[in-house]
């Protein structure tokens, strides 16, 4: 659509430009001489060239045709190359080229979930659209689209957005419209809203603790149910996290929350005042629990170096006795996930779907946040070739976002996968774990009834869903396309009824051009204060000293906003 607004606009343009010329020549026609004529023919030839030049670039706009597109994803699209991935990118590549009436074919670069923001750093530094490995489009956290979106390596699709089709079903407005700066350009798109983490506790370690969930309610609680695992035996751990505090990802606390409680140890506003969080009491505070809860041995300290793979892998490891009571990660689906992997890691297998519990917001938490964080939402972003025209982007939205949110076939592929290899609506029945008696799972269903299958890479799981999360989607589905696992559901409610919203992410040149200096010394000295090598105070000192000015100057620009 917003072709045929660029074109409406050129032939706007096109029709003032002439009739300012003949104006110009009526004006004139009473003192014409020779040296008149030749400059009013030198215009009418100017005039022309300038209406054969818009024709064409509107014409090119028009015509233009995505034969190929490359994405750059991350973990978040669970149809790995293991996990039935040319069976999702062949029904995506025969829908769409279906809905656009012309073969288009889909290239997909799946990265490492750990290293993401570095390897896409190197993709859109090191080379350029047209390239091989360059990303027509890729999924971006906000941090990372505040980072980019004054580049110029982003096209501003607020046009595109505004006239797609999905509009009409769109349930979540604000989720997008929020993300737009302040001269109302808009860089990512959320086809979902963020979701957040909360805090699971293994029900088995609770019972040898004598604890009851219900009665953690403040962070004394929950420090003395730390400790309760962390004797529970020799070389067990209260919680494990991928890292005191993810300082390169909004919301930052997440993964820790009931330690840094009220602290944001970023740039975010505070009664309309934007603030350098990590120059706070709260965050000093937050960095002395941090340092307790180490020096205490409940904190397990390969969260220093550990990333999210390595830390749900220890949590739910066999091997329980070097393991953790605690982990905190995503809500809803990950409820299932976790679940279902310490099945997969015959861990508590007398507790069934009962393994884990989740712990509502200590109260700390809830006096200062409200709730757990629920993050600013993952984004899709096109890339600009600069070239002057939007051909190539629309066709890349219209290809890629459009039909992602089209409530039906597409859409159906983005949210479970591909048909008859990850979910089906044909009559079927088959077991899970069919060879071990006390685990098998049989399952039924009947002609036209929707249900997800068994993981292409795992016969012994269920498969639970692709890309986007049905229940976070900010325009459901149509087709009544519903997964009904109880524990997602469960977990889904869970995270709702005690979450808040994340403080919106910065966004400024000095930040942009800075952040990763800001990273890396405030993750080093996060270090070494949890670790007791300096103190708390000592850290914002020299934070304060390396950082200050900047700090100071982005503060200044964000409020001048």
């Amino acid at each position: 659509m917003k072709k045929k607004v660029l074109s409406l606009i050129l032939s706007t343009a096109m029709v003032a430009s002439l009739a300012a010329c003949g104006s110009t020549s009526a004006d004139t026609t009473a003192t014409t001489d020779a040296s008149d004529t030749q400059a009013a023919d030198t215009t009418s030839s100017d005039a022309t060239a300038t209406t054969t030049e818009s024709d064409t670039a509107a014409a090119a706009d028009e015509s233009y045709t995505l034969e190929t597109l490359n994405i750059v994803v991350d973990g978040t699209l669970t149809a790995t190359v293991e996990s039935g991935q040319d069976a999702f990118k062949a029904q995506w590549e025969e829908a769409v080229s279906e809905k656009l009436g012309h073969p288009i074919t889909l290239n997909i670069n799946q990265l490492d979930h750990s290293d993401y923001s570095g390897t896409v750093s190197r993709l859109l530094t090191t080379g350029a659209p047209g390239d091989p490995d360059y990303p027509d489009a890729l999924i971006m956290s906000a941090t990372m689209l505040r980072q980019y979106q004054t580049t110029g390596l982003l096209w501003d699709m607020a046009d595109a957005y505004a006239n797609a089709e999905f509009q009409s079903r769109v349930t979540l407005p604000s989720v997008n419209e929020n993300m737009k700066d302040s001269e109302g350009h808009l860089y990512g798109f959320a086809p979902t809203y963020g979701n957040g983490c909360v805090t699971y506790v293994k029900q088995s370690w609770l019972d040898a603790a004598g604890m009851k969930i219900e009665d953690i309610k403040t962070f004394d609680d929950y420090y003395a149910m730390l400790k309760a695992f962390s004797e529970k035996e020799s070389g067990t751990y209260g919680v494990i996290a991928a890292g005191y505090g993810k300082l390169d990802e909004a919301p930052y606390i997440n993964y820790m929350p009931e330690f840094w409680q009220g602290a944001y140890p970023s740039f975010y506003q505070k009664d309309g005042v934007w603030v350098d969080g990590f120059t706070e009491q709260a965050t000093i505070d937050a960095l002395a629990r941090l340092a307790q809860g180490y020096a205490d041995g409940v904190i397990d300290p390969d969260t220093e170096e550990a990333g999210t793979k390595q830390a749900r892998e220890k949590f739910f490891s066999n091997d329980q006795s070097t393991s953790e009571g605690v982990f905190t990660y995503w809500a809803g689906t990950w409820l299932r996930t976790l679940t279902t992997n310490m099945e997969k890691q015959e861990v508590d297998n007398e507790l069934g779907d009962n393994r884990l519990v989740q712990l509502a917001p200590i109260q700390e938490i809830k006096d200062t946040w409200g709730g757990y964080i629920n993050r600013e939402a993952p984004v899709w972003v096109i890339t600009d070739d600069q070239d002057g025209s939007n051909a190539r982007e629309q066709a890349i939205f219209d290809a890629l976002l459009e039909t992602m949110l089209d409530g039906d076939r597409v859409q159906t592929l983005w949210t479970y996968g591909a048909e008859d290899v990850h979910w089906s609506t044909k009559a079927e029945s088959f077991s899970t774990n069919a060879d071990d008696p006390e685990k098998k799972k049989d399952y039924e269903y009947a002609e036209g009834e929707f249900h997800l299958k068994q993981a292409p890479n795992d016969p012994n799981s269920i498969w639970k869903k692709n890309h986007l999360d049905p229940v976070l989607v900010i325009a459901p589905l149509t087709n009544g396309f519903v997964d009904n696992d109880e524990l997602v559901q469960a977990g889904n409610k869970f995270f709702t009824e005690n979450c808040v919203d994340a403080p919106a992410a910065a966004s400024c040149p000095t930040l942009t051009e800075n952040e990763a200096a800001f990273v890396e010394l405030k993750t080093t000295l996060m270090n070494q204060a949890v670790t007791g090598e300096i103190t708390p105070e000592e850290a914002i000192e020299q934070y304060k000293a390396e950082l200050g000015d900047l700090s100071a100057q982005i503060v200044e620009e964000l409020n001048a906003q």
